[in-house]
């Protein structure tokens, strides 16, 4: 199993290029059920978890073709033809590392009228219950079980109905948005995530047929279509992505230029990083930083899309334990997504643990340690303190990163830090 070995004390300098969403495209992927037309997808970003869901989507009988872009900037290019499905069907062995596998739900039983998916796996950050699915899906005249750690769903018709979520669940959006817009009538989801992936899965959706309006608000309207056409959507951004590279050059006082990329899906990152004492600037489809020698703690606060996402928690959490001062941070979304704190602590980090209150205090350096990833966005929070600590830190089970970044040790080399994979 490889492992990511850095050597610290390096300023990270240059430009990079920003990779499409893994957010978006998962739900996108899904998408591709909904029509027997293909769908193309571009800037699809060469990660696990895009690999794994298009094995899941193959085993269902999708014919799935893939291209990767000339410049390798650009991602892959992804074909999906869905006018052969017929397995819908997701096995545990496919489901239980990825819990976006609980997208396909909504999609197979609106095209198919049933659907058997494993209850999912993934980051072990705390509980992200489908019973918001489930929910949804019933009120929409779904026949809903969940037996033997299988949710099982038949529907022959979907009718439209109107949803109210009991918590903004983003997946819980995607997946009965998808579903309704083969439903007959109108669907309205209330409490709808606001998040930019929904949008962009609701404009491609657009593009295939369906009548969707509202997204990016908390009122979502769906009226049902008797069927979807192929389209060709371009992916979105990866904000996390961007918001991580950022945190990597303002801890370690670095320069960078990040393309392909925007800053209007960053805004509460970007103002906590000039509160931090950065210097930032928004062109057309890049963003620049320069960070101060040495950054200001700030404290924070997650909550769901357009407030500060819990998907960047770690990431400060680390660049607070080399800043001037004392930042408090609450995490709201998820009650287990302080594991990486006790990571940070062995390369010398002062955090103390209150319920979901950190209270990190700002020390003059970090020493490399052997360190170990306990999820997706704890790996990058451990990459960026192993940038800035001095001497060598090697961070083991790093397939969490792999899950979400694409060629992160290749990206972070060209931006001059001194970073590689062993065995």
């Amino acid at each position: 199993m490889d492992k990511l070995l850095i050597e610290g004390g390096v300023r990270l300098e240059g430009e990079t290029a920003i990779s499409g969403a893994k957010n978006a495209a998962l739900p996108l992927l899904c998408a591709a059920l909904l029509t027997r037309e293909p769908l193309t997808l571009t800037n699809v970003p060469d990660l696990n978890d895009v690999g794994t869901m298009l094995t899941l989507l193959e085993q269902m009988g999708v014919k799935v073709g893939r291209e990767a872009s000339r410049n390798g900037a650009e991602g892959l290019t992804v074909t999906l033809d869905a006018g052969g499905l017929d397995n819908p069907v997701a096995p545990y062995e496919l489901v239980k590392t990825m819990r976006a596998s609980i997208l396909v739900l909504g999609p197979l039983v609106a095209r198919c009228g049933e659907a058997k998916v494993s209850l999912p796996g993934g980051c072990a950050i705390g509980a992200r219950p489908v019973d918001q699915h489930i929910k949804g899906l019933t009120a929409m005249g779904a026949e809903v079980t969940v037996e033997h750690g299988y949710v099982h769903a038949r529907a022959p018709h979907l009718r439209g109905a109107r949803l109210f979520t009991d918590m903004v669940t983003v997946t819980g959006t995607e997946n009965l948005m998808m579903a309704a817009c083969l439903a007959e009538g109108e669907t309205v989801i209330e409490n709808a995530a606001r998040e930019p992936e929904v949008v962009d899965l609701a404009n491609c959706l657009v593009a295939m047929g369906a009548q969707i309006s509202g997204a990016g608000s908390d009122v979502i309207r769906i009226r049902g279509v008797a069927s979807l056409h192929g389209a060709t959507h371009r992916i979105m951004p990866d904000r996390i992505e961007t918001g991580t590279y950022l945190c990597a050059a303002a801890a370690t006082g670095g320069s960078i230029r990040l393309t392909g990329t925007s800053s209007s899906y960053l805004d509460a990152v970007v103002d906590k990083l000039m509160d931090a004492g950065c210097d930032i600037k928004s062109e057309r489809d890049a963003i620049v930083l320069k960070a101060p020698p040495r950054l200001t703690a700030v404290s924070l606060r997650t909550s769901p899309y357009p407030a500060f996402p819990t998907d960047m928690q770690a990431q400060f959490m680390a660049i607070n334990c080399v800043a001037d001062g004392t930042a408090i941070i609450r995490e709201t979304i998820f009650e287990n997504r302080y594991m990486h704190a006790v990571e940070l602590i062995r390369l010398g980090a002062d955090i103390r643990i209150d319920g979901n209150t950190a209270v990190v205090k700002g020390v003059e350096r970090l020493e490399g340690a052997t360190v170990m990833a306990t999820d997706l966005r704890a790996s990058a929070s451990l990459v960026i303190a192993g940038l800035v600590a001095q001497g060598e830190t090697l961070i083991e089970r790093i397939y969490h990163l792999d899950r979400g970044y694409e060629h992160l040790d290749r990206k972070l080399s060209a931006l001059g830090a001194r970073v590689r994979r062993v065995k």
